[in-house]
């Protein structure tokens, strides 16, 4: 059963229906919100207690504004440029890589260079999904404890670019890009629908990055799909519980429901085929879960990556701030 399309979203509102969620319940996630707050203050993420195809058009589109770019200023190391190829070009992935995910994992890295970091982490890894054949010559260069975590992360990548299959003419899609929610309380989200319902909050983590970016897209898909975790109103009805399909606290744990009712957490793949019937879609979210299973600094990372139309960046603030080609 699909539920949702490419993704349009919504930031975190906080409004939930009328007896959704009882007050010791609420009091709880408040205290576990102010828990996480604590620990991403100190350079560390909260220890998970949980175990653990896209057919449909976009949404009505706008053309591009080409004659104006958005700049984007990070701390991380610059991306290689766009003329370099061969070795030369492999050499500098794989050095643009590995500073940034060797820092992202590392807790004495300040948390002002962290949306830097995330954002050369994601340049790099678009670079090869533009041009798998890098990927094999990216990494060795890479050090040997890293491996798995970029040949994760570039994959992850590829299967999604082949999902949507950008094309330079495609016209851009009338969303508005906001900021995400705080770290803390997405990471509250995603442990509080875990330890509820028993899904890994890993891969509700992932979900919600791959369909709205944690939340920065809003907008209504042209099939109707809508929030932060891209459902129909008709699959809402059932997993909804009532609650609010744009607030994010009330999308996570819908979609704890929806993965619990199709098989989670003994039949991850099952559930997640269920959530959006594509391989390559399954593959890319369990690819990210992985990595947050592994290495939970790496939400770190993730949380700072930004909204691509394509090869088109829309920055926080889109429309009122103009589109730029990657």
């Amino acid at each position: 059963m699909r539920m949702h399309q490419r993704p349009p979203s919504q930031r975190r509102q906080r409004q939930a229906a009328p007896g959704l969620r009882p007050r010791s319940q609420r009091q709880a996630a408040r205290g576990q919100r102010a828990a996480v707050g604590a620990l991403l203050a100190s350079g560390l993420l909260l220890v998970g207690c949980s175990v653990g195809g896209r057919t449909a058009a976009d949404p009505p589109a706008r053309r591009a504004d080409s004659s104006t770019t958005s700049a984007v200023t990070t701390t991380a190391p610059a991306a290689a440029p766009r003329s370099a190829a061969g070795p030369t070009r492999a050499r500098e992935l794989a050095a643009q890589i590995t500073a940034a995910e060797a820092a992202i994992r590392d807790p004495a890295t300040p948390a002002a260079q962290l949306a830097g970091l995330g954002r050369s982490q994601q340049r790099a890894y678009r670079a090869i999904a533009r041009q798998p054949k890098l990927l094999p010559e990216v990494l060795p260069l890479v050090p040997p404890a890293l491996r798995r975590v970029v040949q994760a992360n570039a994959r992850a990548g590829i299967e999604l670019r082949e999902l949507s299959r950008p094309r330079r003419d495609r016209p851009l899609p009338h969303w508005r890009i906001v900021a995400p929610a705080p770290a803390a309380e997405l990471l509250a989200d995603y442990h509080a629908a875990g330890e509820r319902l028993g899904v890994p909050w890993q891969y509700l983590a992932a979900i919600h990055l791959v369909e709205t970016r944690m939340g920065r897209i809003r907008g209504t898909s042209s099939a109707g799909a809508k929030g932060p975790m891209q459902f129909l109103p008709p699959t809402w009805r059932r997993y909804g519980a009532g609650g609010d399909i744009n607030a994010t606290e009330d999308a996570v744990m819908a979609a704890a429901r929806f993965l619990r009712a199709h098989g989670a957490p003994a039949h991850m793949a099952a559930a997640l085929h269920a959530y959006n019937r594509s391989g390559r879609y399954v593959r890319a979210v369990v690819a990210y879960a992985e990595q947050l299973r592994a290495d939970q600094r790496a939400f770190l990372g993730y949380y700072h990556w930004q909204v691509f139309f394509g090869d088109t960046l829309l920055p926080e603030g889109y429309p009122e701030r103009h589109a730029s080609r990657d």
